[in-house]
């Protein structure tokens, strides 16, 4: 299987834990079907925003994502990245610079200002449904 580089916006893990479309990729990913692409701007918000979930129903999940984070398990962890104004929200720019550093084919996400932009350079802009349908 060709090894598909993602990097993911983190509503796609936090939709992960209600099940759906999300959750399927998170699975593309812990069974190794697809890499996972990090930068530590990345990483920082996951854990930022994971750690706000106050939720008992859904804290078993989150360890395991955590541990998974801090273990590395399946990930293409970049630690340069070139600053780029690319998205409207500057805060998504983080999502593209991860992507290009690490040749990424697809970012996933349900931000309407990154799907705008559908293709930034090599990489794909996709909504989970339509990022499964591609890969399936």
């Amino acid at each position: 299987m060709p090894e598909i580089k993602v990097v993911l916006d983190t509503n796609i893990f936090v939709s992960s834990f209600f099940g759906g479309n999300p959750e399927e990729i998170i699975s593309l990913w812990k069974n190794e079907e697809i890499i996972l692409c990090l930068s530590k701007d990345i990483l920082d918000e996951y854990i930022r925003v994971l750690a706000e979930f106050d939720r008992t129903d859904i804290q078993h999940k989150i360890k395991d994502l955590l541990a998974l984070f801090a273990t590395g398990f399946n990930m293409k962890f970049v630690h340069h990245t070139e600053r780029l104004k690319v998205v409207t929200d500057p805060a998504d720019d983080k999502f593209i610079e991860c992507a290009v550093a690490s040749a990424a084919d697809y970012i996933v996400s349900g931000d309407k200002a990154l799907l705008k932009i559908e293709n930034y350079q090599t990489v794909k802009i996709a909504t989970p449904p339509v990022f499964l349908k591609t890969f399936g």
